[in-house]
């Protein structure tokens, strides 16, 4: 199977409950952050803002044990099923999708309750 990583060398990873299919983030893989994802079985991504892959909980601790990885039809986007330890934002929800968005657009509040505080997982920088 030959993934199709677009122009800057990364593919979309869409990253879901392996038993609930909740979607709890999106980020994006390089080729060595999905061979490390395939050899380890954990989560690993390539952060576009530091430039660098990351261990999906290398910091907090919530790690995200890959249960399948699924492609697209056109292989250009990947789906991983994962058991998720904690939570998987970083702003201490389960799910990074909580904010309601409403009819004209605007964002209406979050949907869920906080699972940690990120002051105490996160080093201050």
């Amino acid at each position: 199977m030959q993934l199709k990583f677009d122009e800057k060398g990364l593919i979309t990873a869409v990253i879901q409950d392996a038993n609930t299919k909740e979607v709890l983030m999106v980020a994006y893989m390089n080729e060595t952050a999905f061979q490390k994802t395939v050899e380890t079985g954990k989560a690993h991504f390539f952060s576009r803002s530091r430039n660098k892959i990351w261990l999906k909980g290398e910091t907090s601790g919530h790690v995200q044990t890959v249960k399948q990885i699924l492609t697209d039809c056109d292989k250009d986007c990947l789906v991983l099923l994962v058991e998720q330890k904690g939570g998987a934002c970083h702003l201490g929800y389960r799910t990074c999708f909580v904010h309601k968005v409403t009819p004209t657009g605007d964002t209406d509040g979050v949907t869920q309750e906080k699972i940690f505080n990120p002051d105490n997982v996160y080093e201050k920088t």
